[in-house]
């Protein structure tokens, strides 16, 4: 029986149900007293809230990016039961992405950001990799092109939306358009019109932060979960991944100058994302703070945040009218009687 099944039949046996990440359900067998017999009833076992849940922003708190912890050891954990917890996650997000495909009224986008060699590509690597490739696509947003530049910077982005029942992953997104940007002054080497820069820098930032969150409205309005994470990771941590990728002759390529240019930004940056978050965060479209200096409990959050997501989805199996039931009754009698 699938998690939906089974929180449907919780709601019947015992009344409401908790909220996604507060458990699982599992089947007790039970005498029942007044007629006699033994019965299943499917009870909430495990009873901890997502930890994911406690680095979640969604307009309602401040994020304070300095004051967050970039690791895990505040989480009291065990790496073993992390790695378990992990592997549990993946199996379940598999199921439920089928449903999700099947029932295709809802479409998933998952925006990750940070800072460089934070973990972006190996957490969608090994935390991805178990879905089904069939329904989802995977985007990585470069420096844009001249093509892109000669758009309004969401209509590339417009472009990479997967089809309702899919999962989008997006490796940076239109939010490098208010951080590189904004950092770097980008926007005064477009080719705009005066009247929008006018207003000046802060204004024109400001007006961005309302077009992105006008622009998830549209997409929650119109059938797609958005959810976004930031892997936080500390500068240390990022210090000590760039010696690496230098050093390992394996891992040269993902190294490049620009990383350690960037890197002199490290605080201007960590700053910017703070704004950022603080400015397109909501319920609806939540961001969530990840610790990213330890890989194997980012990617166990991440893959809390994933289930958690798809369980809110719809992910029912379509049901079939009487009249495609009765033809595949039919079917099944012209097939058993070949036999």
């Amino acid at each position: 029986m699938c998690h939906a099944q089974a929180q449907r039949r919780y709601q019947i046996l015992n009344g409401p149900s908790p909220c996604p990440g507060e458990g699982f359900f599992v089947p007790i067998l039970h005498k029942c007293p007044k007629k006699g017999i033994l019965i299943y009833v499917y009870q909430l076992v495990g009873g901890s809230a997502m930890k994911a849940d406690r680095y979640r922003f969604d307009g309602t708190r401040p994020c304070d990016l300095r004051a967050l912890p970039c690791d895990g050891k505040q989480d009291d954990l065990d790496k073993k039961e992390i790695l378990a917890r992990t592997a549990r996650n993946l199996q379940e997000m598999a199921d439920l992405q089928d449903g999700l495909y099947a029932d295709g009224r809802e479409g998933i986008i998952f925006v990750l950001q940070a800072l460089d060699a934070a973990g972006k590509d190996s957490t969608v690597k090994h935390v991805m990799g178990g879905l089904n490739p069939q329904g989802v696509q995977v985007t990585s947003f470069k420096q844009p092109c001249s093509e892109d530049l000669s758009h309004d910077y969401l209509w590339r982005i417009h472009k990479a939306l997967p089809p309702r029942g899919s999962i989008a992953i997006f490796n940076r997104s239109y939010y490098e358009d208010v951080l590189v940007v904004q950092l770097h002054d980008l926007q005064n080497t477009y080719k705009l019109p005066p009247r929008t820069l006018e207003d000046g820098k802060k204004e024109f930032f400001k007006k961005r932060y309302r077009q992105i969150r006008h622009y998830e409205e549209y997409l929650y309005d119109n059938g797609y979960r958005i959810v976004k994470i930031f892997l936080h990771v500390s500068k240390e941590e990022q210090r000590k991944r760039f010696l690496d990728r230098i050093d390992n002759p394996a891992k040269n390529w993902k190294f490049s100058l620009s990383d350690v240019k960037e890197r002199a930004h490290f605080e201007e940056y960590l700053s910017l994302y703070e704004e950022v978050i603080n400015a397109t965060a909501t319920k609806e479209s939540p961001w969530y703070a990840l610790p990213a200096d330890q890989k194997w409990y980012t990617r166990y959050l991440v893959s809390e945040i994933v289930v958690d997501t798809l369980r809110r989805s719809c992910h029912d199996y379509p049901k079939l009218r009487a009249d495609a039931r009765a033809e595949l009754k039919d079917c099944r009698t012209r097939l058993e009687a070949e036999e």
